[in-house]
């Protein structure tokens, strides 16, 4: 039996990032043998990424990578299950490598990149927990001019497309996004099942209030108007001067938003809340 030495653990440690106690039983089993160890530990994060597959990762970070001409831009959200994990070097760095990646392919399908898939279960294998490469977007804008901003601690990432205007206005619009959080740009956008959703909603509430019935479609047509202003970009008030709202400003600017993305960390992820010896024991169980 080959004798491991502490500087076989150290090298190995470095080439992969995995503990010392999982190192050195690598080495025992591969007898030695630096790239045979290497091979075991990473069959080991396999094994390592299934058992820790089914637990939520609602935490995380958002990265923005934008090509070097400023024509296309990549928006892409990481997450792992505590913020602790989300703070680490390591995980920061496989967040902006994910962007990287998405902006080289323009592939928004994340599960289809053999490399972000590798290197998600090595890191899965180094710092124990799950983790996800949630979602990705990809512009390719051309000559438009690109908005991005990230706030929050990475925890809010937007990305916008405009015609006109310049890069500052973009960069406006993006912060102005990330904090306002429109859903659709204009109304005209609304889908019309929504539309009729919500004029369901406001009639009922008509029906109920004890106005006269005659003025109950004025009451739900100045209530709808209402709703989707503050859920569309262009009837918000920008955050700069509350007194104008967007679609002003941009009119002033001979801007047109083209489209825009904002994701933040989380969101849509249905987290259950432990007590603290329930969340103690889970963290028991999923270390076996």
């Amino acid at each position: 039996m080959t004798n491991i030495t502490a500087s076989m653990v150290k090298e190995l440690r470095e080439r992969t990032g995995a503990g010392m106690m999982e190192c050195k039983n690598a080495l025992v089993e591969a007898n030695g043998d630096l790239a045979e160890a290497e091979i075991v530990i990473a069959k080991s994060g396999h094994k390592k990424a299934a058992k820790k597959a089914g637990r939520v990762a609602a935490e995380g970070m958002v990265a923005i990578k934008v090509s070097g001409n400023k024509e296309a831009v990549a928006l892409v959200e990481i997450n792992s299950e505590t913020d602790f994990v989300a703070r680490h070097p390591d995980f920061q760095g496989f967040a902006n490598d994910v962007a990287d990646i998405v902006l080289d392919s323009k592939q928004e399908d994340l599960s289809s990149q053999p490399a972000i898939e590798t290197a998600r279960q090595a890191l899965i294998a180094k710092l124990g927990e799950n983790i996800v490469a949630r979602r990705a977007k990809y512009y390719a804008a051309g000559k438009n001019i690109i908005g991005q901003y990230i706030h929050h601690g990475s925890k809010i990432g937007v990305i916008v497309e405009m015609t006109g205007g310049e890069e500052a206005l973009a960069k406006d619009m993006a912060m102005h996004i990330a904090a306002s959080k429109p859903e659709f740009i204009s109304p005209d956008e609304v889908p019309a099942a929504e539309m009729a959703k919500m004029k369901d909603i406001f009639m009922a509430q008509a029906e109920t209030s004890g106005k006269p019935v005659a003025i109950h479609e004025k009451i739900v047509q100045g209530q709808i108007n209402k709703h989707f202003a503050e859920i569309c970009l262009l009837g918000q008030p920008f955050f700069k001067d509350p007194d104008k709202t967007i679609g002003v400003l941009l009119k002033e600017k001979q801007a047109t938003i083209v489209r825009f993305t904002r994701f933040e960390v989380g969101e849509g992820i249905e987290v259950v809340k432990l007590n603290f010896h329930e969340e103690v024991m889970a963290q028991v169980q999923g270390s076996k």
